[in-house]
Order: C-alpha cells, then sequence, then structure tokens
C-alpha cells in the first residue's frame, strides 16, 4: 500500500473540517446549552444529535468486534461509497475498477464525482481472478469495489481471490459486505488489523430489517475512519436513527432468529422455482435474494406488476439477460408470487 498521504487528495489531506458546537466541549459534562442556537424547548428533539455517535459505536464495537475508532457511521452505505470518492479520487484524474455486474451505486458515485469507473466482467459462475482485476489498475486507480455477497448475482467471491487483491494493490479496496448476514463465509472484519488499505462496508438496511432508519457502516483503520469524519456533515446521522440503532443493538438474536426463517423461506422458494415452466436457472445464492433466469425476464416482470407483484428485472444487466432477482419475503408474499408465476402462460 502506499502511504496514506499520497492516496488522499491534498486539499482533503490539509481539510480542517468544520467545528461543531458539540466537539468543542468534548470530554466535558454539561447541562446548560447554549452554544449551538437550538431552540430550548421540545427536548429532545431541539438538539442536535452527537456528530460521532459514540453510545451508537460503543454498542457496535461488542457485536462487530471492531474498535469504535475503527467505525464511521453514515447516511446509509451510500454516504460511506461517495466519500470514498471524494476523500481520495481527484475528479477528472484519477480511475477506480470494479467487479460488473454489482451494486449500481459505484458507478453512479463515480460518475457524480466525475472519475473513470472500469468494469471487469466476472466469469460465467459470477466468479472473479485477482489478476483480472489487478490489470484493470494503473497508477491513477484509487479505489477497488468488491461486493461480496454480490448484488445482483447473491453469490459470495473467493476469500482467497480478495485477499490477494487487497495484499497486491497499492491503493484502497473496499469491500461491500451489505448481505454478509446471510452468507456462511465470514466477514472480512477480522483482516482490518493486517491491511491498512482494506475498508469494509456493512448496513443495518438487509438482515437488521432497518432500511427505513438509513444507517450505514464502514469498518476501516483508524486513520482513514478520521479523514472520513474530517468530510462528512457534522450531523450526519439523526437522532431518530442513533435511538432506533440502538434499540435494535440491545438485542442482536432478534436478527439472528429473522435470517434463519428467511434462509428456510428462501431454500423453499428457490426450489419452488426450479419447478417452474417459465424458470430456466436458479443461481446460488448467499443473499436474502436469488437470481433466476426465465424464459422472457421482460414480459414476467410486466404480468407480475399487472397483479402487484413487484420483483426486480436484470435483464438489462451484463451476465444477467432474462434474469429477475427475487427478495425472500414472508411465506405468505412467497406463495403469492408462486401462485401467480404457476398461472403464468
Amino acid at each position: 500500500m502506499k502511504p496514506l498521504e499520497q492516496l488522499v487528495r491534498k486539499n482533503i489531506w490539509s481539510l480542517a473540517p468544520y467545528s461543531s458546537a458539540r466537539d468543542e466541549y468534548s470530554g466535558k459534562e454539561a447541562h446548560v446549552f447554549l452554544d449551538a442556537n437550538e431552540n430550548p424547548y421540545n427536548a429532545p428533539y431541539n438538539r442536535y444529535p452527537d456528530p460521532l455517535q459514540r453510545e451508537l459505536k460503543a454498542m457496535l464495537e461488542k457485536v462487530k468486534g471492531v474498535p469504535s475508532d475503527m467505525i464511521f457511521l453514515g447516511n446509509g452505505s451510500d454516504e460511506a461509497i461517495d466519500l470514498a470518492y471524494r476523500v481520495f479520487c481527484e475528479p477528472g484524474r484519477d480511475n477506480v475498477v470494479a467487479i460488473e455486474p454489482t451494486y449500481g451505486m459505484y458507478k453512479v458515485c463515480a460518475d457524480i464525482n466525475d472519475v473513470e469507473y472500469r468494469r471487469v466482467l466476472l466469469d460465467e459462475h459470477f466468479g472473479f481472478e485477482a489478476d483480472r482485476l489487478l490489470a484493470a489498475c494503473d497508477e491513477h486507480t484509487k479505489l477497488i469495489w468488491i461486493c461480496s455477497p454480490n448484488n445482483p448475482t447473491g453469490n459470495s467471491l473467493s476469500r482467497e481471490e480478495m485477499l490477494k487483491v487487497v495484499e497486491r494493490f497499492q491503493g484502497i479496496v473496499i469491500v461491500d459486505e451489505a448481505y454478509i448476514d446471510f452468507a456462511s463465509q465470514m466477514s472480512m472484519r477480522q483482516e482490518l488489523a493486517k491491511h491498512e488499505n482494506l475498508i469494509i462496508l456493512q448496513t443495518m438496511s438487509k438482515a437488521w430489517g432497518s432500511a427505513a432508519i438509513r444507517l450505514g457502516m464502514a469498518f476501516a483503520s483508524q486513520e482513514i475512519v478520521a479523514i472520513y469524519n474530517k468530510v462528512k456533515y457534522p450531523y450526519n446521522v439523526n437522532l431518530l436513527t442513533q435511538q432506533q440503532a440502538i434499540e435494535m443493538l440491545k438485542d442482536p438474536f432478534e436478527v439472528d432468529k429473522m435470517v434463519k426463517v428467511l434462509l428456510g423461506e428462501r431454500t423453499l422458494l428457490m426450489q419452488a422455482f426450479k419447478e417452474l415452466p417459465s424458470c430456466e436457472e436458479v443461481y446460488p445464492t448467499d443473499a436474502n435474494f436469488f437470481l433466476a433466469r426465465m424464459t422472457d425476464a421482460q414480459k414476467i416482470y410486466n404480468y407480475l406488476v399487472d397483479l402487484g407483484i413487484i420483483v426486480r428485472n436484470r435483464t438489462k444487466v451484463q451476465l444477467c439477460k432474462n434474469c429477475l432477482r427475487i427478495t425472500i419475503g414472508t411465506r405468505t408474499e412467497n406463495q403469492e408470487l408462486l401462485a401467480a408465476l404457476r398461472q403464468y402462460e
């Protein structure tokens, strides 16, 4: 890995961050707050939230096994994705490399930040080789994006190949683990202590059943997290989000129960799909969704929409022609989907 100072944009490295009212007395106890121009009435919503989410991070440290100062929290994972470009990539000069197909926000954020986005196509089994990703890099490649389990394909990528990329790439490797709680493969969080160029993304949106609160997590070195905190907006995670996340984290075993139920439903739904005349192939998955190749994805998608059943049509995505992405729902929702497809002609 190159020295971090060489990877971070010069203006970001020297940036003097905004100092919020709540930062300036850090470490002291206070009970009279006349510093932030807040309305003194309508507690607790009249006060700005903790800009560094200390209580929430302390709970995440216990659940995730990552020190608090190695955790960045954002408005969904999308904030952490966008910040990677703003921190590391010089617009109009630098580039990033990503597997293809994968989560679309990596490309959207590249376009917003005027950064070249280089795709490396997965193989016919949706796998990848480290050598091919690295071959797409040059001296201006700052980031490599890897999503595992991958979206929309659902499969976990080779841990061995991911580690090869991390060990050999001179820039930052970002592994998006939004669906890791549904996978048998272990998280890459354990590798953070060995690899300072690694950033792991996770979220409360999937297994934790909390997409509405918009809380994303980035696990990285203390130095990278400190830079993220310089660049983020001062109060990027609101009080309601912090409170709800803390409530969820009080009983992580409830999440394990939800995941177990969803994995059972996934097995049943995938098996039923294999028996549908309209389904040609069901791909292996480690997520709370699976990819199915259909006889005519667009026609079937339209048919389901007319019935008020929404799946994701991925037929225009590379390697996914005639594929629908099916999220695992409740038993009732899954049965309604199957009943509709069994009547499809």
